[in-house]
């Protein structure tokens, strides 16, 4: 039989489940991920993050000239706290990368504050206009 989502504290959870985690959204298109971006190891970048959190890999997300891109989506807990995604652009260096996954497996948005550091990357998303 199914378990049945339950709501415990504004967290959505299933029984016998961890809450929702933050998750992470990785640019990796016409420049972020690409050659474009010189002296990055993609593909190890990406793995450390899979390696500790839930990561999607998106197509363009518009900021190009902040490649490479990541985006902080809160928990459950943090979205229910009020916190919205964190977008996080020039994420190019080892350090930056372990700065995320030390903060997302704190709590993340809503949960733990940023680390000072990650206000060096931190960037407002682009508007999207109708029909685009």
């Amino acid at each position: 039989m199914p378990k049945k989502p339950t709501k415990t504290t504004g967290i959505e959870v299933r029984q016998g489940a961890e809450p929702v985690p933050c998750r992470v959204v990785v640019c990796r298109d016409c420049c972020c991920g690409t050659p474009k971006v010189t002296g990055v190891d993609h593909a190890a970048q990406t793995a450390r993050l899979r390696a500790e959190v839930p990561v999607r890999i998106s197509d363009c997300l518009d900021v190009c000239d902040q490649a490479n891109v990541i985006v902080v989506q809160p928990s459950a807990a943090g979205r229910a706290a009020g916190a919205r995604p964190v977008w996080l652009g020039l994420v190019n260096d080892p350090d930056a990368t372990e700065d995320i996954v030390t903060w997302v497996r704190a709590g993340g948005p809503g949960i733990a504050p940023m680390p000072d550091i990650l206000d060096l990357y931190a960037l407002t998303p682009p508007r999207r206009t109708v029909g685009s």
